[in-house]
């Protein structure tokens, strides 16, 4: 890898730069299986997160759409859809999908993780 662009960028500007080829590059890896494995919840749920991480919250929530299409009781899922929600500042659907997420994670045995849905559906107050 040639290392000369870096060279003429400011040391944080260098270590954005490396993040965000990073990022796409992971970006395309996922798309790729969700095009080679469609009916995975986990290539769309994968996909979903990183849109996330990438706060492009219209995107996530189309990605982790296709999950929980794909499987209802997907609990994690859920949980990223109704973050994805909040993010792009649809509350309600947040909320509902919360709200979904919760009953899963207590019907499966995730107390914890039940805990945890309710402290995000307090900060969407």
């Amino acid at each position: 890898m040639c290392r000369a662009p870096y060279r003429t960028l400011g040391k944080g500007t260098a270590v954005l730069y490396l993040l965000l080829s990073m990022s796409d590059a992971r970006l395309e890896q996922f798309k790729k299986m969700v095009a080679n494995f469609p009916d995975s919840p986990m290539s769309h749920f994968s996909l979903g997160k990183l849109y996330l991480e990438r706060r492009e919250y219209a995107e996530a929530a189309r990605a982790l759409e296709s999950a929980v299409r794909l499987d209802p009781g997907y609990a994690a899922a859920l949980v990223a859809l109704g973050d994805a929600w909040a993010g792009a500042g649809e509350t309600a659907k947040a909320r509902e999908v919360l709200g979904r997420a919760k009953a899963h994670a207590l019907s499966q045995g995730h107390p914890g993780l039940a805990e945890e849905i309710d402290e995000r559906i307090a900060d969407l107050d």
